[in-house]
């Protein structure tokens, strides 16, 4: 167990602590020995193609499902059956676990009576922000409008440990903004442990400190999110002099057009290196975290993960 995740009182941030975590159904592996932490106190981005074991991982943390073999602490301890943990844990999925014979208005004081931590004026602000009528069902909401919902849930619950997995689906592009937005600003005033599973990365880069990518039911790689920003390099320019580049380095993808190359490669260059392929008509940029994503999750992209320190 990690330092950072040892469990104090409510209102103290969750870690989450797998070792050889696996999970089966049947004849098939969802998560096949996973060792990985969630620091507490950060927005952690969990990605992962579909499949790839997310809301598996997402659900043993919330004590929705035990594990076949190995253990999940959260905080230090087995969240299932931890009658005093569980409060300070929320999972909110994409298909809603809200009563949908009752309003709103009613399920927002159900939560309020059992999440401790519960904000009821942050939850109206954002009822407002996202214009959900208090006095309707959530049978009948929208598929956008029921997401926005579980989203007042997961950001007004303050819960320790908060797990937001895939909420966004169903929003249009300027609610996925307020809902950013609204996370990060609640986040900032009351710092609690956020994991949020999204396959729009470009659009949550800008919000995550921590970095886990699960493929095929195992941990591809797990970083904090500035140094993974800083291990890709895009390098375009004359094919000759980008395949001199990229000799002795790890590459991701390769495109070529006529004379013209790109490439895409983990490293992280030295100013002295950069310098020299700049004079030698070379132009570098970063590698959106998107593309990183991509790239590491193709068929056949082990030995880059196993560079990046998280092997298969």
């Amino acid at each position: 167990m990690t330092a950072a995740g040892a469990a104090a009182g409510p209102g103290t941030p969750l870690g989450v602590d797998a070792h050889g975590l696996t999970v089966r159904y049947g004849r098939k592996t969802a998560l096949d020995a996973v060792d990985l932490s969630v620091p507490a106190g950060s927005i952690t981005a969990l990605l992962g193609r579909n499949g790839s074991g997310k809301t598996t991982l997402a659900s043993v943390a919330a004590a929705f499902r035990r594990p076949t073999d190995g253990r999940l602490l959260v905080g230090g301890r087995d969240p299932w059956e931890d009658g005093d943990l569980l409060p300070r844990v929320l999972l909110v999925r994409e298909s809603g676990d809200v009563l949908d014979t009752e309003t709103l208005r009613t399920n927002l004081r159900y939560v309020e009576d059992c999440r401790p931590a519960f904000s009821r004026e942050v939850a109206e602000r954002l009822v407002d922000r996202f214009e959900l009528d208090p006095s309707a069902k959530p049978s009948k909401l929208s598929r956008g409008q029921r997401s926005a919902f579980g989203i007042v849930l997961g950001i007004a619950t303050r819960a320790d440990l908060t797990i937001l997995d895939e909420v966004h689906l169903g929003l249009d592009a300027p609610s996925r903004y307020a809902f950013y937005d609204a996370l990060l600003e609640d986040y900032v005033e009351h710092p609690r442990t956020i994991v949020l599973s999204s396959h729009l990365i470009g659009e949550i880069e800008r919000l995550v400190e921590h970095v886990v990518v699960l493929d095929r039911g195992r941990v591809l790689l797990a970083r904090d999110a500035d140094a993974l920003r800083v291990t890709g390099v895009s390098v375009t320019g004359p094919a000759r002099e980008v395949e001199r580049f990229v000799v002795g380095r790890t590459v991701l993808g390769r495109q070529q057009l006529g004379g013209t190359a790109q490439a895409t490669v983990l490293a992280t260059l030295a100013d002295g290196e950069a310098a020299a392929a700049r004079a030698v008509g070379l132009e570098l940029g970063p590698v959106p975290l998107q593309d990183l994503f991509v790239h590491l999750t193709a068929d056949g992209a082990a030995d880059a993960a196993r560079e990046l320190g998280r092997a298969r």
